[in-house]
């Protein structure tokens, strides 16, 4: 049963494959999908396979990480259900910040000890999937289990990026290598037929554990190791009980532009492999938003959040996030829009017309295709971005290329006639 169950969501780093978008957030606080955050996500597998007590570890930009938790995750008042931050903090036995995913816990295991619980469920918080928690808890409670670590089959070509796990036919594993580049065929192990017809034989951490309480503090406690992929785990199999638990299902990593870039716009496909219309649906906050107004546009495979006042002529393939105005004659292909975190009132618009600056939001006239616009941007009239030759990589003052992506810079302010 899960009541016995605590879980610790890992927020990751500084986030720098992610920058711009970290720049100013934790990896955890990104928008998602329109109007989710990636901690949404983790967070909404748990409640939904009935774990309730939750942490997430944070310590890079913080504040917007702290708003969302505290607007979103309210539990009753006779409950014990909860949703808790724990930056990274100076004590007396530590005053160094988080060293890496083992260290993280270790430093929180005082937070930890209070709670009363069996098992110790670790989740990445940059990760886009829906997983029955409660399945693989009942595995690792079933067949004995030190620990559990969720894999996934791969092919040859992604084994490379991946901690690879050798198991035996009970799905316990005898080995570990991390991210093998070459000569690692000994490491293919037994998966399904449907996962074998695909030539997807070699099984992937995806950095999600479940630990014996006891076990997790034994392994942590009194020692230096720093990784749970690099250190923790390969040096466990040979003298605890460390089992696979393999899911077939949809899982991505986003820890890089353009992972995070393809995974907002499958979104938009006809039948996508992450289902936002499921029964389990994601958490987020609730937010009093008008519905969205449309006049205009010629709309395909496209997902449009609350709150948008929308004149474009052409949106192709794109994500479209809360409170988002577009301008007449505007054109939006493959992109990723996040909105805005507030409307401007009408007041402040027409003063940005006497002055000639650009209003919140897309002007008239503009041309965007391949992008991601953050938060509160103002493009002005008959700007065009990313709509001639393919861009090289590099990072701009208010935008950043990476791999013929444009990232606009959260409150980057786009001049009139701008062409990037």
């Amino acid at each position: 049963m899960t009541s016995n169950v605590i879980c610790i969501v890992l927020g990751g780093g500084q986030g720098s494959r992610l920058f711009p978008l970290t720049a100013t957030r934790s990896k955890p606080a990104v928008p998602i999908a329109g109007k989710y955050r990636l901690v949404d996500i983790p967070i909404s597998n748990c409640l939904h396979s009935g774990i309730d007590r939750i942490f997430v570890l944070t310590q890079f930009n913080s504040a917007s990480l702290n708003k969302h938790i505290k607007n979103t995750y309210h539990f009753s008042s006779f409950s014990r259900a909860f949703v808790d931050i724990l930056a990274a903090e100076q004590t007396p036995t530590s005053v160094a910040w988080f060293q890496g995913t083992a260290d993280a816990v270790r430093q929180s295991l005082h937070h930890l000890a209070v709670h009363e619980f069996d098992y110790v469920l670790i989740a990445s918080g940059d990760q886009l999937y829906q997983m029955d928690f409660q399945e693989m808890i009942n595995n690792h409670e079933h067949m004995g289990a030190d620990i559990s670590i969720a894999t996934i089959p791969v092919d040859a070509a992604d084994v490379p990026g991946f901690g690879i796990l050798k198991t035996d036919s009970d799905n316990w594993i005898t080995q570990f290598v991390e991210k093998p580049k070459t000569d690692f065929e000994y490491l293919a192990s037994e998966v399904s037929p449907e996962m074998k017809e695909q030539g997807r034989t070699y099984l992937a951490s995806m950095g999600i554990y479940v630990f014996n309480r006891k076990v997790l503090f034994d392994l942590l406690q009194g020692n230096e190791r720093t990784d749970f992929g690099k250190e923790i785990i390969p040096q466990s199999i040979d003298d605890h009980k460390v089992l696979s638990y393999q899911y077939e299902g949809y899982w991505t990593d986003i820890g890089t532009i353009p992972s995070f870039f393809d995974a907002n716009l499958q979104l938009t496909d006809d039948i996508p492999k992450f289902n936002l219309f499921d029964k389990n649906h994601i958490y987020t906050r609730s937010r009093m938003l008008p519905p969205s107004k449309i006049s205009g546009p010629k709309l395909t495979n496209t997902i449009i959040a609350d709150g948008c006042i929308i004149n474009a002529s052409q949106i192709t393939r794109s994500v479209i996030g809360i409170r988002t105005r577009i301008g007449f004659d505007t054109i939006i292909e493959n992109c990723y829009i996040m909105g805005g975190d507030n409307y401007q009132t009408l007041e402040q618009m027409e003063e940005s017309r006497l002055n000639n600056t650009p209003i919140m939001g897309i002007g008239d006239r503009c041309c965007i295709k391949n992008a991601i616009v953050d938060k509160n941007c103002y493009i002005g009239n008959d700007v065009k971005i990313n709509c001639g030759e393919p861009l090289a990589n590099g990072d701009y003052d208010r935008y950043t290329v990476m791999d013929g992506i444009v990232v606009l810079k959260k409150r980057a302010i786009i001049p009139d006639g701008t062409v990037i």
